[in-house]
């Protein structure tokens, strides 16, 4: 069957934990029937998320070009999509906890984010979770992090064409 060539399009999959974002976006991504390039900003830190991070590995398909850039998704974004390929990102959230943490521009970073994606060739399928819906966090970096995610996800979702909310296993259309 030939591979059919898409029109460049970013689409921002949010949901909760466990609620089946990535599953989703992966499925996305295979129904393109493009050379799929999964961008993974997950850092094995501990026992638990290295177990979370080959559980992934695993649900992939091994054909799959896999690249881990933990901070460089701007760049990661730009070399690797084009027309033929679809750009999987998993996940936002991580992404920015790595740039805060690693204490990078993140005003910067998120506009290089931006204009990656603008220039993309091709499809950019973005994870993230959707941490907002809950109660505001009593510290105040944890209140810092949920509230430029927030911001970040209004950023991406105002320039994508799509936006997906995952609940409970099912792909809510937001912006269609």
């Amino acid at each position: 069957m030939a591979k059919l060539i898409p029109t460049a399009s970013t689409h921002l999959v949010l949901g909760g934990a466990r609620s089946g974002k990535s599953g989703y976006a992966e499925q996305q991504a295979k129904q393109t029937q493009l050379d799929v390039v999964y961008v993974a900003t997950a850092q094995a830190l501990d026992d638990e998320m290295g177990a979370r991070i080959s559980q992934h590995q695993q649900d992939r398909p091994s054909h799959w070009q896999t690249i881990e850039a933990p901070l460089n998704i701007a760049s990661t974004i730009r070399q690797h999509s084009h027309a033929t390929s679809v750009v999987l990102v998993d996940c936002l959230t991580l992404w920015l906890m790595n740039v805060m943490h690693h204490e990078l521009d993140l005003s910067d970073a998120v506009d290089e984010l931006l204009i990656a994606l603008n220039e993309a060739k091709g499809h950019v399928i973005l994870v993230s979770n959707e941490i907002s819906m809950g109660v505001v966090p009593m510290g105040e970096l944890s209140r810092n992090y949920v509230d430029n995610l927030g911001r970040l996800h209004q950023r991406v979702a105002k320039q994508a064409e799509k936006v997906t909310l995952m609940v409970a296993g099912i792909p809510m259309a937001v912006k269609a």
